[in-house]
């Protein structure tokens, strides 16, 4: 963060200050002070920063901003609401730096997309980007005061579940160039239909720039509609010819994908890291944004051939002979569905998909699960393991369908010894489920 001044950041918040002192950095928990922070009071639903404010001040914070008064002899910066006067500081900060920022939101990919985004962007780029899930209104300030001159582009992953938080959050990052990946029904109990999902990732166009194109899936079939009179639509895909980057021949291997990307009359072999057809669309969708700031195709190329899988999103490795696909950070019936693709495609003797429960799906939780309990067993999958009580749906409908075995867990423990007497030398296996269920505690107990 480069430094600013307290009465500068106060004119920022429509607060006011007795002194003008320095500030270095901006925190929001009590436990990470650092002598010259400003550290804001925030309130959530099991805490209240005010209750830390004036211990913050002693340990050397500058001052501390606050929606009531609170006893210190410190400086007191007094805002409405300190959540709204987090994001309102944050944008201030970030309309200081001219270089590009990328905004990606959607209902999956978008981890994976930063990431390609952020291998490709860093061939030409020193390159910022949110770390892990930071990327909700306090994550995504918490990134941007990170920014400085020291960089030359930044990557802002943007999540939600609610009508209102991309438009708060994009209005924050001002992106030079939007991405959407792709409509799903992540979050659907909220916001009531695809419709309306739609709805509320369009909300990106809030905050992007005047200039500032709009990157979109040409093949989901509701961004594919999207045309909008004030800025260019670019467009991605496989299936529809009239997608401004599209991949043709699309060869994968176990652990790699090929692809040719066509262009403004030009072709480019390009090869990820990666295996799924949905990280062909998360790869040209990150090409195409290279491409928006500068990056010649071949840098492009070169930075996705570099891509490097985040967290616990589709990783593959080696446990005994075994294939292990760990991919457990979320799950959707979109994610179910490619995941389930990816394991079919392996050239493993026995395939097993692990599976546990998918949140947050509302009125359609249980026919979401049905469908992809159907699809394991019309696509070959040969066992199916599960956890969770929704879940279990999923193993039912299979059963129906004819997947020779399946099997229903609700404890984890037992879920692993099954896999460590069951699986041999030359299966794959891949555990897929919601953050919540925390499957990967199924992997170590499997590994242990």
């Amino acid at each position: 963060m480069i430094p600013l001044r307290l009465k500068e950041i106060a004119a920022s918040l429509n607060s006011s200050c007795r002194e003008d002192k320095e500030v270095l950095s901006i925190c929001t928990d009590s436990r990470k002070i650092i002598k010259g922070c400003l550290f804001i009071a925030l309130v959530g639903e099991r805490f209240d920063g005010h209750d830390f404010a004036a211990q913050a001040i002693e340990q050397g914070a500058v001052a501390a901003v606050c929606s009531k008064p609170v006893e210190t002899k410190g400086e007191v910066l007094l805002v409405e609401d300190t959540g709204k006067a987090l994001m309102q500081l944050a944008a201030y900060y970030r309309s200081l730096f001219s270089y590009p920022v990328v905004g990606i939101t959607g209902s999956v990919g978008k981890t994976t997309t930063k990431e390609m985004v952020f291998a490709v962007l860093s061939e030409k780029y020193n390159t910022l980007k949110n770390e892990g899930n930071l990327n909700n209104e306090i994550g995504l300030p918490t990134t941007v005061f990170r920014m400085d001159s020291s960089f030359e582009a930044a990557i802002l992953e943007m999540g939600m579940s609610a009508f209102g938080e991309i438009s708060r959050l994009s209005q924050v990052a001002q992106p030079s160039v939007g991405i959407i990946t792709k409509i799903g029904v992540s979050h659907i109990e909220h916001l009531g239909s695809r419709e309306g999902i739609l709805k509320a990732k369009l909300e990106i166009l809030d905050g992007l720039k005047n200039t500032a194109p709009l990157i979109v899936n040409g093949d989901d079939d509701l961004l594919s509609k999207v045309e909008l009179s004030d800025r260019r639509v670019i467009k991605f895909g496989m299936e529809n010819n009239a997608c401004d980057y599209r991949a043709k021949d699309v060869k994968q291997g176990d652990k790699e994908t090929t692809f040719t990307v066509v262009f403004a009359d030009k072709e480019i072999t390009v090869t990820i890291p990666t295996v799924g057809r949905h990280n062909v669309y998360n790869a040209l969708s990150a090409f195409a944004a290279g491409i928006e700031l500068g990056v010649s195709p071949e840098q492009a190329a070169e930075g996705l051939a570099k891509y490097v899988t985040s967290g616990m999103r589709q990783r593959v490795s080696d446990f005994n002979g075994i294939t292990v696909i760990e991919d457990c950070y979320n799950a959707s019936p979109d994610s179910m569905r490619a995941a389930i693709e990816v394991l079919n495609s392996s050239n493993s003797k026995i395939k097993t998909l692990v599976f546990g429960d998918m949140l947050e799906l509302g009125s359609i939780s249980e026919e979401a699960h049905r469908e992809i309990g159907v699809l394991a067993a019309q696509k070959g999958i040969d066992r199916l393991y599960t956890y969770g009580e929704m879940a279990a749906v999923a193993a039912e409908s299979a059963k129906e369908n004819g997947l020779p075995e399946v099997l229903s867990f609700d404890d984890k423990e037992k879920l692993g010894v099954q896999l460590k007497n069951t699986l041999q030398a030359g299966d794959t296996v891949l555990f897929k489920a919601s953050r919540g269920m925390k499957l990967e505690e199924a992997i170590s107990a499997f590994k242990s």
